[in-house]
């Protein structure tokens, strides 16, 4: 999934010089003898706008340091990837380290692509934040290891919460709910600028929930759109929706929902920290007015359920230089560079402890505190044919905020839903 991160880093104001940022750096323990990997180069795939010049920079340094082999980074566009990666490590000479979106990870791993990294999670992941660490493990193995991530967030007009009299942003779902009433009540404002479809925000409110999008049936999946769960998270998108005039059947991107926040008549909308670089290009003027905080969960110790988008960073299984890959990774993920590139980039790194690096990015630490509750969609490879257009959950929603109930709903599109999880991968 494309991430628009230099857009959030722009929004965040993020022009901070690169300090040293603690913990372990990685170059104890040296496994490698006198002369290491001397006159040997590892390739690495990172897609366009992850990893800063600076950060290669860094690691390459202390990867050459530590190994006496050099790095070289390959620059890669999210348009075509899949099919090129899919090339790539089918063929004698595939990258050897690489970037992956995580709700692909387990298709790559299910068709041998990737290498076991057991030993690497053991040795340097007991502290991987568990929500971020789930799609790097297929079947019980670990295939990859987290890398960076990002969540949605609530982007709101502080000019408007002002004038409807709101001294404070919400911290319960119950709060949220009555903030975009009083603005409906007491301003011309539109509360809440939220499309019928925007599916993703949809997805994390059945993370909240607990709920799952399919179940096992023998030895297939199947669609859980019936399931209780379900249901009730789709009622809680419904309620805040109807607050909303937004198109029911239309999703955050048709319109752009930041170029309608960016008219400046729109209490808040959720969506990517990077988003309101949308509202700032169509309006100037409203960059001062942008807020960011948490989407409240049912009860102020616990955020909303969010989806996480991000990376994940794996080895080729038909990589001939599997131990210095791992090398590279023992570097690139420790406490030093990891937090580097939350601190440049404004990502979510893949342990709590690291979330200090955000400090200072407000984008980040709105975004932060949903991580270790947020989830994917099914990390099943099964699962890729399921967004296809037309999406089958957008479907679902649309249906639900048109009075369908939830159960009808999810019936009515049942057979496609399984249709698609169906076909062969």
């Amino acid at each position: 999934m494309k991430r628009k991160l230099i857009s959030a880093i722009g929004v965040a104001g993020m022009m901070i010089s690169l300090a040293a940022c603690g913990g372990d750096n990685g170059d104890g323990g040296d496994k490698t003898g006198a002369d290491g990997y001397a006159g040997e180069t590892l390739t690495v795939w990172v897609m366009d706008g992850s990893s800063p010049d600076q950060w290669q920079k860094d690691v390459a340094a202390a990867f050459e340091k530590k190994t006496k082999a050099k790095v070289k980074f390959e620059i890669q566009q999210w348009n075509g990837i899949q099919q090129k990666l899919t090339t790539a490590l089918s063929e004698e000479n595939p990258p050897d380290v690489f970037e992956i979106g995580n709700t692909q990870t387990p298709a790559y791993a299910k068709t041998g692509g990737l290498a076991d990294l057991a030993d690497l999670k053991t040795e340097i992941g007991a502290d991987w934040t568990e929500s971020l660490n789930e799609s790097s493990i297929y079947d019980g193995k670990q295939y990859a290891a987290p890398w960076y991530f990002a969540n949605r967030v609530v982007l709101y007009n502080k000019k408007i919460w002002a004038e409807a009299g709101i001294k404070d942003t919400p911290k319960t779902r119950d709060e949220f709910y009555a903030d975009l009433k009083t603005i409906g009540e007491k301003t011309d404002a539109e509360p809440i600028y939220l499309p019928g479809q925007n599916w993703y925000h949809f997805v994390g409110l059945t993370i909240g929930e607990g709920a799952e999008l399919v179940k096992k049936d023998g030895d297939k999946y199947v669609s859980n759109l019936a399931d209780p769960k379900v249901a009730a998270a789709m009622e809680t998108y419904k309620k805040f929706q109807a607050l909303s005039k937004a198109p029911k059947d239309k999703d955050e991107a048709t319109p752009q929902q930041g170029e309608v926040f960016g008219k400046g008549n729109v209490g808040a909308f959720i969506g990517m920290g990077w988003e309101a670089g949308i509202a700032i290009e169509a309006n100037k003027k409203i960059e001062k007015e942008i807020g960011y905080f948490t989407i409240p969960g049912a009860t102020a110790d616990k955020p909303e359920g969010v989806f996480l988008g991000g990376s994940n960073l794996a080895v080729a299984a038909g990589s001939k230089k599997q131990e210095l890959a791992k090398e590279f990774l023992r570097i690139a993920l420790n406490d030093t560079y990891e937090g580097e590139l939350a601190k440049l980039n404004g990502v979510i790194p893949n342990k709590e402890s690291l979330q200090t690096n955000l400090k200072g990015n407000v984008v980040a630490e709105a975004a932060a505190p949903a991580a270790a509750g947020g989830g994917t969609t099914p990390l099943i490879p099964e699962w890729a044919a399921v967004e296809n257009a037309p999406n089958p959950i957008k479907t679902y929603m649309t249906a639900v905020l048109n009075g369908k109930s939830p159960a009808d709903a999810a019936k009515q599109v049942e057979d496609e839903f399984n249709k698609r999880l169906a076909q062969q991968q």
